[in-house]
């Protein structure tokens, strides 16, 4: 095989007609029909290929062999016999060839009469119908290489439903706080378990490496909370807070074990709405959705997300990618969601994907043609006395489409170029495959006066690089009260964590929940605090922008 050259299969996995519950019900039809031939068994026969299981498969120990049931055996004895070759798990294939019921690997029957989950099970049926359905439709393209991914790692495959709450499985989905993706991560969190984001790359918006993401990320929360819920609820909310609600809230959770656990702790007037009602969501949503019939849901299937990958040189374009392929725009497009300015980042070759049975072809014609017609863009010297408006007129392109391919740019105070540098002009052809997009840089809440904020409210925000013992050392704690202040098991922080980092006496507890639950009061604070602001800059005559700056505040 081409090392330049990668495939991926999902396959189809159908939601609700599920293949290997035919082939266990084949299998316990011949060992109840089959009569048993005296002395002899017969021989184990093979384990089918699992396409889409709810319930995870155990395989039996390949010593095993499955014993013969006598002729007139009862039921108990055929369920003895299946789960010699199958595990457990053939006795629920056989409760469910009874009743086709679907089956859940998270406790979703335990909470589905809880009130909020009832609430979302309306909503998503009802008032949200036409949504709910389109998004299920899309998520069709996308669920069965989710559902691989997380059977392989194995974790419930109907945390599924979490990227369906999230963004409705849109790749490109983006939230008013900067987060991005099928997973909705931010842009620390998602550098932090492993992707690339950055100018020319943003692999949150690629659905399988943003679920590789989500898979290590879910997979630290869970074994730091010892629950899927939590974990759930620590993915929206954020760790810190749940670790710190644990704590604080311990004696009402005396006795919780599991699952139950989030429930009884968003029983308290604690964590934000969104993130109470973010586990509800879930299971609602597992419920509608692998049932849809019961709900009057009709959802159409898209193609599987299925491709092959080709090793691309640094600066390559996608259009030249798509010549030596043959292969649509709107489909290299649409496997390619995390390249952003049409081309192979200029500093490192990547892999690029292509529809399955392209990439031989693809890199063939690649490693033929020459590298400026691959490339692209090209590489233009800066003269003297020139300005970004001029000099991307005299090379045909616009300033925006300049600044898309040179995320830096050095200029005069004068707002000219710096002679000398060296700029890249992206070629026509790049660029009907770049995207149009915010930085992915930026996030609306992780900057520098955000940060002031929450530190002055007894909150340290962890940056990337941060060690647990170097952020105790800064604020006079050791690295074990600051554990235990946070609730935190082990010494691993995730960057954009808060910890809180002063110890809450109940009295500022209480003042900061009405200043920041109630419009009213917060308007009132800002008056007397603006008055008493103009009483002290007339009796001590400072500058009006002192005065200013002590009187503003942060929306």
């Amino acid at each position: 095989m081409n090392p330049a050259v990668e495939h991926f299969r999902a396959g189809p996995l159908p939601r609700l007609i599920r293949p290997e519950l035919w082939a266990r019900r084949s299998l316990l039809a011949m060992l109840v029909l089959l009569p048993a031939c005296r002395g002899s068994r017969p021989a184990p026969p093979a384990r089918p290929v699992v396409a889409a299981a709810s319930a995870p498969v155990r395989p039996a120990p390949a010593t095993t062999s499955a014993p013969a049931p006598a002729v007139g055996a009862t039921t108990d004895d055929v369920v003895r016999a299946a789960v010699a070759v199958f595990g457990d798990s053939a006795v629920v294939a056989a409760a469910d060839s009874a009743t086709d019921e679907p089956t859940w690997d998270l406790d979703v029957r335990s909470y589905e009469t809880h009130d909020r989950v009832e609430y979302y099970v309306d909503l998503f049926s009802n008032r949200a119908k036409e949504r709910f359905t389109a998004r299920m439709s899309r998520g069709t393209r996308y669920e069965p290489m989710i559902r691989a991914k997380l059977r392989a790692s194995g974790m419930p495959e109907d945390l599924t439903y979490l990227a369906l709450i999230e963004s409705g499985y849109d790749p490109h989905a983006y939230s008013r706080a900067a987060a991005v993706g099928v997973w909705q991560f931010m842009s620390s969190t998602a550098r932090d378990v492993g992707m690339r984001v950055d100018w020319w790359v943003d692999e949150r918006r690629d659905p399988a490496r943003a679920t590789d993401g989500a898979i290590r990320f879910l997979g630290y929360l869970q074994r730091q909370f010892g629950s899927f819920y939590l974990a759930a609820a620590a993915y929206n909310g954020g760790p810190g807070r749940v670790s710190r609600g644990l704590t604080r809230f311990a004696d009402e959770l005396e006795g919780m074990a599991g699952e139950d656990r989030f429930f009884a702790l968003a029983d308290q007037d604690y964590l934000r709405a969104e993130t109470k009602n973010y586990v509800p969501q879930l299971i609602a949503a597992a419920l509608v959705a692998k049932m849809p019939t019961k709900y009057g849901l009709t959802i159409d299937s898209l193609p599987p997300y299925e491709y092959d990958s080709v090793r691309v040189a640094p600066g390559t374009s996608l259009s030249a990618v798509a010549t030596a392929g043959g292969v649509p725009a709107t489909e290299l497009r649409d496997l390619n969601p995390a390249l952003l300015r049409g081309v192979v980042p200029p500093d490192a070759a990547l892999w690029v994907r292509v529809p399955v049975g392209r990439a031989e072809r693809t890199a063939a014609a690649l490693d033929s043609m020459p590298d400026e017609q691959a490339r692209g863009y090209r590489t233009v010297r800066v003269g003297e006395s020139v300005t970004p408006t001029s000099f991307a007129a005299t090379h045909g392109v616009s300033v925006k489409h300049l600044r898309w391919f040179n995320p830096v740019v050095k200029t005069t105070k004068r707002g000219r170029l710096v002679a000398g540098q060296s700029l890249r002009i992206p070629e026509d052809a790049a660029l009907t495959y770049a995207r149009d997009i915010p930085d992915p840089s930026l996030e609306k809440f992780g900057g520098a006066g955000g940060r002031t904020m929450l530190r002055s409210r007894g909150v340290h925000v962890v940056k990337r690089g941060e060690t647990l013992g170097g952020i105790a050392r800064r604020y006079g704690l050791t690295e074990r009260a600051l554990k235990s202040m946070n609730g935190l098991r082990g010494t691993r922080l995730l960057a954009g964590q808060t910890l809180q980092i002063k110890k809450s006496t109940t009295a500022s507890s209480k003042s900061f929940r009405v200043t920041s639950g109630n419009a009213k009061s917060r308007k009132s604070t800002k008056k007397s605090s603006g008055k008493a602001a103009a009483t002290k800059k007339k009796a001590t005559a400072k500058s009006p922008k002192v005065a200013s700056r002590k009187t503003k505040k942060k929306k």
